[in-house]
């Protein structure tokens, strides 16, 4: 039986008083009408209407279910508008996650931008560096910095950074400048966290060939700013994002290391945990990024 089927029916049959007209203006025939209202008075264990030769009238029971339901159905019209207006218009809260250092440098001014055209959007936004699980935190969106993460997940690209290893200049005066890949071995390396694995660092060669160096050093966390800090200070090497060491390179307190070895790009992407019943104000913020983001962005820009 289909129930909520039945129910319209049921209620139609008593706004008009007939099952005939109620049949006709739901287009089916009245002996298929009687049966759907008989079959949800069974699924009920109870006679909601009186029947007649002339008329119908509801039963006590049949009342107090009418009620119910004139309420029911009119909250299903209502959300059912109200779908179909958020399928179109972008409104309510978007839950984001992403880096500390890029939420604050790149995407506070897309928020921005996005917020100042759609006045019905609001925005939750969680910064953190560790990878985050959107469907059992309770996301509806990412922007992440190399590695997606789970399989389930539906990702975007929208654009590239690159690595670079950099040291502060006291740093370079006092223990030399590595001239290959392989001289990292030899120098205190600070890693990061959230990379897998943590002490590898890769490049590639003017021939296309990968060299993969393992490192190690005194300095060790789970966020890029404060390595690159420490760095600046002269401490030792770091290999962080352009978007995070670009300000302190254009500055000069920390200078790129082996400009003849390319580390491979790191994609960046809007990721979200499935394409099905995307909302609109995700789906439209997914391409505002898309759209903001695709052409050249400079990633290094302070």
């Amino acid at each position: 039986m289909d129930r909520l089927g039945a129910i319209q029916l049921f209620a139609q049959v008593v706004e008009f008083g007939s099952f005939a007209k109620a049949a006709a203006r739901l287009g089916v025939s009245t002996s298929a009408a009687s049966r759907q209202v008989a079959d949800l008075e069974a699924h009920l264990q109870t006679r909601l209407l009186n029947r007649t030769t002339r008329r119908v009238s509801l039963t006590e029971s049949g009342r107090a279910f009418y009620e119910r339901v004139v309420q029911l159905l009119a909250d299903l019209e209502e959300a059912e508008q109200e779908a179909a207006r958020a399928a179109v218009v972008p409104r309510g809260t978007i839950r984001l996650t992403t880096s500390v250092n890029f939420g604050v440098r790149h995407l506070a001014p897309a928020v921005a931008e996005f917020l100042a055209a759609h006045a019905e959007v609001r925005f939750d936004v969680s910064l953190s560096d560790r990878v985050v699980d959107l469907v059992e935190e309770g996301f509806d969106l990412a922007v992440r910095v190399g590695a997606i993460g789970s399989d389930n997940l539906v990702a975007r690209k929208l654009g590239e950074t690159r690595l670079v290893p950099c040291a502060a200049p006291a740093y370079l005066a006092a223990h030399g400048a590595p001239q290959i890949p392989e001289d990292l071995e030899k120098h205190n390396c600070f890693t990061y966290e959230y990379v897998t694995p943590r002490n590898v660092w890769r490049f590639r060669d003017a021939s296309g060939a990968e060299r993969a160096v393992r490192v190690a050093g005194t300095l060790h966390s789970n966020n890029g700013d404060l390595l690159a800090e420490v760095a600046a200070r002269g401490a030792g090497i770091t290999f962080e994002p352009a978007f995070i060491v670009g300000p302190e390179v254009r500055a000069g307190r920390l200078v790129p290391l082996l400009q003849d070895f390319t580390p491979p790009p790191v994609p960046i992407y809007a990721v979200y945990p499935s394409r099905k019943h995307l909302s609109a104000k995700v789906r439209r913020f997914v391409e505002f990024l898309v759209e903001r983001f695709a052409h050249g962005q400079d990633w290094s820009a302070a």
